[in-house]
């Protein structure tokens, strides 16, 4: 009988160490922690090389976050600490062959940390694990793709089968990969995005007719104020620190709201300007509102009603009623903007009215105070930017989190002009692109039309899968088969044993990966992986060397082609795993020429530009050194709703009913983390070292329940009557809000759960779930 691999990372502490959190971010310690990184993977030379052409115009595009890329280059380094540790994971000179794999069983490898795994090096060859074997094995390229196949054929529904993706997929992939699933018969494909910035399309899709944002890059030196919003840059994508810099030296005021004062809101050293390691940095933020977790609907209806304070609330109720020309005279609020180009604001105005001012300051954990001072901020200006990440995304009443951001931009008229509009950051550095070219589990029906059309099939018409159904679904055995093109799908996904049992109920678990993750260690019956080049590496067909392309979190696409050789000679790209597995699945029923495709990657170009807009001429125009930049609505002044207007949106607040004894806990990042890629145990700026299991917890509920600091403590959630447990943490006394709480993730998925998600978008909530602390 087989042995139980570990779903959870180890439950066992590595060593804590703590120091005072750090009061600015980059400088010279980001140029050493970027040297150390890239010597321990691999030798100067080479990662000299590999850095030079890092987010360079015709280089290689950052497999991390997906900021974009200023027009003018550094010659120096367009690069971030982050981005060179991204590099330095995927091209290190480790390797992982097939006597790592004979060496080690599931049940070995799944006790280690996530950290270990990572820092194995890279997979080299397709491996299977056959049913009641204990060690992966070597397989062939055609006979992985021949037990795939027969395994997919097998079904006695193409919905049987689930097909995830990661938004590192480039845009050539994704839009193969779609192809072949649709062409198998199903619209089963979720991806990362159902777990991250889901929420914001559905709430921008619904307000403003795009389910991306509205600003460029250049858009941030034009505003006036920026708002960041439930984001941490310094850590998650800090080349837009250097962004920041820039609009603040040319006096962009900057409001920062979150719960913990992250250090790379609070100042910045360029790290390629030595004066700033020496200097004083430059002070980013001029007003840090502290909110409460989920506080922020509650603090955004508080600044818009002190925004309002001077106006006659009952006369805004009925103003399109009466004559209002002495409206266009003040400079609050823009009336001209609301009338022509919104609608929905009565009703808005309306619910705003039943709101106490104290009783939404009281919810929002920000002082009146504070909520003035900020107000007296927005009343002034027009040219408004509000960024904003998983902060904000990842609660039950995520949706409405960012339609009250929303409602703040209307009520400015800051929409379609430029410094000013909507900015998700996005995390992976391609999910927005993958979306654009089709994997969604809900395809928009003119989407199918002209793929059908152009391909000569019938796409199938049902909705798919998104990711917590898709779990669902196989943990009930109705989905059988389970492929994911990239990523970690077990450790970014909620409820870690719920979603362990989900994958190991299934017949076939097949991932396309460069690197070993717990994924790989918690199959089904059977399980493969398929060992993909990385983004650094070249890239060679039949017709010769490839480029790829990505889109980046402001809808600019361009150009990604990789250096080095491979790391072994048996990996295939991620464009001809795909076309091997439709060829060998899908055999004379499809319609596609798939070796034609893959011979030159211009021809899977050629196709996507038929089939989706805003991509003409796209092989010409993604070969200039910009790129090009997707239509977008919003961004001019046009929105594509129903009503050709921009929605005004009533949100109510969460409700989040604490007992005493209970806290609010957020999962967020660590310093050395990407997502679920661990590079080191170490979270610098905020003064944690050598440890992951940690809870930062406020000084005063520590003294509450008379706790001590590194004290050993369990985690306790309860949902619908289910109890859930993450083991072994360590108190850290923090800058928090009271009754409020934060770990890392992948850590402390395990307490997330799979029944606890947002509204319409189905994003799990990671960022508000009840918790008790057990101490030991």
């Amino acid at each position: 009988m087989q042995d139980k691999p570990h779903a959870q990372p180890p439950e066992k502490l590595t060593g804590l160490t703590l120091t005072e959190p750090k009061d600015s971010a980059a400088g010279l310690t980001a140029v050493l922690s970027t040297a150390k990184h890239i010597l321990e993977e691999m030798n100067l030379s080479k990662g000299v090389a590999l850095l030079s052409k890092l987010n360079q115009k015709g280089g290689i595009d950052c497999m991390s976050c997906a900021f974009p890329d200023p027009k003018e280059r550094s010659a120096v380094a367009e690069y971030c600490e982050n981005g060179a540790k991204a590099i330095a994971e995927e091209a290190t000179d480790k390797r992982i062959t097939a006597d790592f794999f004979a060496n080690y069983s599931v049940e070995e490898l799944s006790e280690q940390s996530d950290y270990w795994l990572g820092k194995q090096g890279r997979l080299t060859q397709p491996m299977i694990l056959r049913a009641g074997e204990k060690y992966y094995k070597p397989i062939t390229w055609e006979e992985a793709f021949a037990f795939i196949a027969k395994q997919l054929n097998a079904l006695s529904s193409p919905h049987e089968a689930i097909f995830y993706t990661s938004g590192r997929t480039s845009n050539e992939a994704a839009f193969l990969y779609q192809l072949f699933v649709r062409q198998f018969g199903t619209n089963n494909l979720p991806d990362c995005s159902n777990m991250c910035h889901e929420s914001s399309g559905v709430a921008l899709s619904d307000t403003l007719g795009i389910g991306k944002g509205s600003v460029i890059l250049e858009d941030f030196e034009k505003a006036e104020i920026i708002m960041i919003i439930g984001q941490n840059p310094g850590t998650n994508h800090p080349r837009m620190l250097s962004a920041l810099q820039k609009a603040k030296k040319k006096g962009v005021k900057i409001i920062s709201i979150n719960p913990l004062k992250e250090t790379g809101l609070l100042n910045f050293k360029h790290p390629q300007n030595p004066i700033d390691w020496v200097g004083k940095g430059t002070e980013l933020t001029d007003l840090y509102l502290q909110v409460k977790i989920n506080g922020d609907v509650a603090l955004l209806k508080a600044l818009i009603l002190c925004i309002l304070e001077n106006e006659n609330l009952q006369t805004l109720e009925n103003w399109s009623k009466s004559a209002n020309q002495h409206h266009s005279e003040r400079n609050t609020i823009d009336y001209g903007f609301i009338q022509t180009q919104t609608t929905g604001f009565e009703d808005f105005i309306t619910d705003l009215k039943k709101y106490n001012l104290e009783y939404l300051v009281e919810q929002s954990g920000v002082s009146i105070e504070e909520i003035k001072k900020a107000a007296d901020l927005l009343k002034k200006y027009h040219k408004i930017i509000a960024c904003w990440a998983m902060g904000l995304t990842q609660h039950k009443n995520a949706v409405g989190n960012i339609q009250e951001i929303v409602n703040l931009l209307l009520l400015k008229g800051s929409i379609g002009k430029e410094g000013a509009g909507t900015c998700p950051v996005r995390g992976h550095s391609n999910v927005q692109g993958d979306r654009t070219m089709g994997i969604v589990e809900k395809p928009k029906p003119e989407f199918l039309d002209r793929l059908g059309k152009v391909f000569n099939f019938t796409p199938p018409q049902q909705h798919g899968y998104d990711t917590v159904a898709a779990i669902k679904a196989m943990y009930e055995g109705t989905a059988k088969v389970f492929i994911a093109l990239g990523g970690n799908f077990l450790s970014a996904t909620p409820d870690t044993e719920y979603t362990a049992k989900a994958l190991q109920n299934c017949d076939l678990t097949v991932h396309i990966s460069t690197k070993l993750n717990r994924s790989h260690l918690i199959h089904g019956k059977n399980a493969l992986i398929l060992p993909c080049l990385g983004r650094t590496e070249k890239d060679v067909q039949a017709s010769g060397e490839q480029f790829v392309s990505v889109e980046n979190s402001m809808g600019i696409v361009h150009s990604s082609q990789g250096i080095l050789p491979p790391a072994s000679k048996f990996l295939l790209s991620e464009a001809s795993i795909v076309a091997g597995l439709a060829k060998a699945t899908l055999g004379e029923k499809s319609t596609v020429n798939w070796d034609k495709m893959i011979e030159n990657y211009d021809n899977i170009r050629d196709k996507i530009e038929q089939v989706i807009v805003g991509f003409e001429n796209y092989n010409q125009r993604v070969r200039h050194p910009d790129g090009f930049y997707l239509p977008n609505g919003a961004r001019e002044g046009k929105f594509h709703t129903k009503d050709k207007k921009a929605h005004f949106t009533i949100n109510e607040l969460p409700k989040h009913e604490l007992q005493e004894d209970e806290f609010l806990m957020m999962t967020i990042r660590s310093h050395d983390q990407f997502n679920t890629t661990i590079y080191g145990l170490n979270d610098r700026y905020r003064g944690i070292f050598n440890e992951r299991r940690v809870v930062l917890i406020n000084p005063q509920d520590m003294k509450k329940f008379a706790w001590q600091a590194q004290q050993v403590v369990d985690l306790y959630s309860k949902y619908h009557g289910e109890e859930r447990i993450a083991k072994t943490f360590v108190l850290v006394p923090y800058d928090i809000p009271q009754q409020c709480i934060a770990t890392y993730f992948p850590e402390a998925n395990v307490l997330v759960p799979i029944d606890l998600k947002a509204d319409k978008s189905h994003t799990p909530v990671s960022k508000s779930v009840i918790v008790k602390i057990i101490a030991k």
